[in-house]
Formats: structure tokens, sequence, C-alpha cells
């Protein structure tokens, strides 16, 4: 039964009414009461029309105005709001209960009570215009005086010793209806006061969250701080340790006997380099980070820079017994970029693909396209390697993170080398792209203008998950 009642309530109320909870409980007491109000008031008519000697106007008017108020969920479903209808079932009360006092019994009327229930349903529904209440109320009873003082005495259509019960009657109505105004309020005060309380446990958590953000990019500083100063600490001795490993080894280049030696020396020099290069991505990081990457373009030849990249990477192809193979249809030219960092993105794709296959062919494409936007330099480097699978593609440019979680352990690297590609490719208004499919091969592409434009908005760099 119940259920079928909320359906009823329901049906009344327009949907948006429903998305808060507080709003959902003012329309479904209104439309509630005032489908149950007039069914209370009835009980009063009931006794009305048996002790009434003659029916007369007076009685039908009445009748006609208790019934009113059913139409009031009706209009709340048509104006979908609550002020109309509030202020209208406001003064129809008002004015029920001082018609229904002047005929039937004055100030000794059941419909008295009434009037006090009409002020409670506009000051629970019209609590931001209680001007709307008062001034209706006010010209309404004023009207009332006035018909006392011009009519004299109340006109007796039913005798006052037999109005005790329906009296009784009216206001145990009253003291339902009344009752049911409360438990609502009860409920959307308790319904507050969890708000209230869930309220102040967000503003607390905002408010940590907000302390742990500020310790945690003070942190972030202070570290990339620490790297940068680090890094540039380390450059220092390795740079002489690179160095006079090469004086060493050309000093030895003239005496046979000291092949041993010099293999010695090539080691500690290729070891040399690695970390070298190891401390300059940890340097490039820490100036991401600390958002300073400055883009130096100048004029270069396209070929000049492959050149001189295939040049460096050549010494890692060997130590897989790797072939490059070199496709470039016609000269792409010049362009103007920042040099360092598209050299730095190529050798880091030549050099992972180095790593990665072994016995295999690596395939560098340079074209040049034109665009309605600017020409295009498109440099591809692709791979028959290991391959990467679809999970491992999903985290490839975290920083600290490879595609897969053995990678480091069998082929060793730090993971920043395709993080840092993306960025730079980024700084320079180009893109990295990537296709690859395991056991098959990898496919990375680098596309950078021709001509200097405004760089694409990087992604921030997520580091990997730990675990």
């Amino acid at each position: 039964m119940l259920t079928t009642a909320g359906k009823i309530v329901d049906y009344f109320i327009p949907r948006e009414a429903r998305d808060e909870a507080s709003n959902y409980m003012m329309f479904r007491t209104f439309v509630f009461l005032h489908l149950l109000g007039p069914l209370l008031g009835q009980s009063v008519i009931a006794f009305l029309y048996q002790a009434s000697e003659e029916i007369s106007w007076v009685f039908w008017v009445i009748e006609i105005n208790l019934c009113f108020f059913w139409l009031m969920p009706l209009l709340v479903k048509y104006t979908r709001s609550l002020v109309w209808p509030a202020a209208l079932s406001v003064q129809a009360l008002v004015t029920l209960s001082l018609f229904g006092s002047f005929f039937y019994g004055g100030i000794s009327s059941p419909f008295l009570p009434w009037l006090l229930i009409a002020l409670l349903l506009g000051f629970f529904f019209l609590a931001d215009r209680p001007r709307v209440v008062l001034i209706g109320v006010a010209v309404q009873l004023a009207a009332f005086s006035a018909a006392h003082l011009v009519f004299g005495d109340f006109p007796q259509l039913v005798p006052l010793e037999s109005l005790w019960l329906v009296n009784l009657l009216s206001i145990l109505s009253a003291l339902i209806y009344i009752t049911l105004m409360a438990l609502y309020y009860e409920k959307v005060m308790r319904e507050s006061s969890a708000l209230e309380e869930a309220a102040n446990i967000h503003r607390h958590k905002v408010e940590e969250l907000r302390r742990a953000m500020q310790r945690a990019e003070h942190a972030s500083h202070q570290k990339s701080i620490f790297l940068a100063k680090m890094s540039h600490e380390l450059r220092t001795p390795l740079n002489a340790v690179i160095g006079y490993s090469e004086m060493l080894r050309d000093d030895l280049e003239e005496g046979a006997e000291w092949e041993e030696k010099a293999a010695d020396l090539d080691r500690i020099n290729a070891a040399g380099r690695h970390l070298n290069a190891l401390v300059n991505d940890v340097l490039d990081l820490a100036r991401i980070e600390n958002d300073d990457l400055q883009v130096a373009n100048s004029e270069i030849e396209i070929m000049e820079l492959i050149d001189d990249a295939v040049a460096t990477v050549q010494p890692l192809l060997k130590v897989h017994d790797n072939r490059l193979e070199l496709q470039i249809a016609s000269d792409p030219g010049r362009i103007v970029t920042d040099p360092l960092k598209l050299r730095q993105s190529v050798l880091n794709l030549l050099s992972n693909a180095a790593k990665f296959t072994s016995k295999g062919v690596i395939t560098l494409t340079v074209m040049r396209r034109q665009n309605p936007a600017g020409d295009v330099i498109m440099i591809e480097v692709r791979d028959t390697g290991i391959g990467i699978s679809k999970d491992g593609l999903s985290k490839l440019f975290q920083s600290f993170s490879q595609a897969e979680t053995t990678t480091a352990n069998r082929y060793g690297g730090t993971g920043l080398g395709l993080a840092l590609t993306r960025r730079f490719c980024s700084s320079m208004g180009g893109t990295v792209e990537v296709e690859s499919e395991l056991g098959v091969g990898s496919s990375f592409k680098i596309e950078v203008p021709a001509t200097p434009r405004r760089p694409i908005e990087p992604q921030p760099m997520p580091l990997a998950e730990a675990g």
C-alpha cells in the first residue's frame, strides 16, 4: 500500500525536483498533504451535512473550496514549482477557514483551527517569501472583520451546542496534518545535519589533501634541485674519465702488445659514455619537471643530423649483430628546429631499436612531406626486434618505466628515453607515435615541423606505478 501511495505521490513531482534529496522531500510532502488534507477535512463536511437542518449554498461553497485543494498536485506537476501552488493553497485555506468560521460558529467554529494550519503551511513552503503569506492573510482578516461589523452576529446554521464533536474532529485532523509536517521537518533537519557533517569531513579531507599536495610539490622541487646538482657534479668526473680513456687508448695504438689493455680502455670509455648518457637523461628530466626545458631553434641540414646519429649508434648495432638500412628517397633539405633535441630523439629511438633487436634489420626512413600548414619532416625507426605487448604500449612513455617487467633485468636501461623523446618532440611542435606487435617488431615515427610552430601542449610525465 505504501508503495502504491508513493507512486501516486511521485506522479505529480517533476523530474528535475528529484535530483536533490531535500527538494524532493519537500515536493513529496506538499503533494501528500494536499491529497490527504482534503480527505481529512471531509469528516467535518460530513458532520455539517448531518447536523444542518437545511443544506444551503454556504455548505456547497465550503465543499467546493475543500475539493479545490485536490487540484494543487496537478498544479505542481504542470508548473514544475511549489511557489504558485503553495501561495494559492495558503490563501485558499485562509479563505475556507474564515468563510466557514463566519457561517458556522464564529470563534467556536471547527474551521478556525485551519487558519493556523494555513499560516504554518505558508511559512513552511514559502519561507523565503513571507510577504506573500502575510499580505494575503492580513487582507482576508480585514475582510472578515469588516463583514462581522457590517452583519453583526455570526449566522448559526448549526446549533453551537452540537459543534463540540465536529470541533474535536477538526482539531484531530489539524493535529494529524501538523504531525506530518513535523515529521517531514525532523527528517529534513536530520538529513541536513548529516550533510553538514559530511561537508565538514569533506572540508577537512580537502585541507589535508591541500597540505599533502604542498608537501609533495615541495619534495618534488627539492628532488629536482638535487637531481640537477648531482647531474652537474657527476658529469665533470665522467667527462674526465671518458677523455683520459680516449687519450690513453690513442697512446696504446702504436704497440700491438697493448691490445688487451686497449680493450680494457675501450670498455672504460663505453661505460663512461653510457653513464654520461644516463646522467644527461636525468638532467633533462629535472629540467622538464622544473619547466626549464628551453628550445633553441637553428637552421640545420637534416642529412647531417641523420649521418651524425647513425655514426654514433654504429657501435650499438655491432653489439647484437644488427644491420641498419637507410630509406631516403630524396634530400629532405634544411629545417629550423632544435638540433640537440631532435638528434637526441633520433638517437633514443635508434638505441632502443639496437638494444631490443638481435641479428635483425633496423630501418631508418626520412622524408619531407608537404602539408597546408607547412612542411613536416617524418623520421621513422622500424626494427625486427622483440616487439611490445598491448599492455606494454599503455605505459611505454611513462618515466622510469619500461614496456615489460623483465626488460630492465634483461636489457638494462632507466626507462627515461622514450618519455624524454615525447617531451622533446612536443616542445618542438611535433609528435611521436608507435606501432608494435609482440615478437614481430616495432615502429616509432617522429614528425616535426620544418619551421617552428607553437609547441604542442605536452602531456604530464607520469611516473611508473610501484609494484
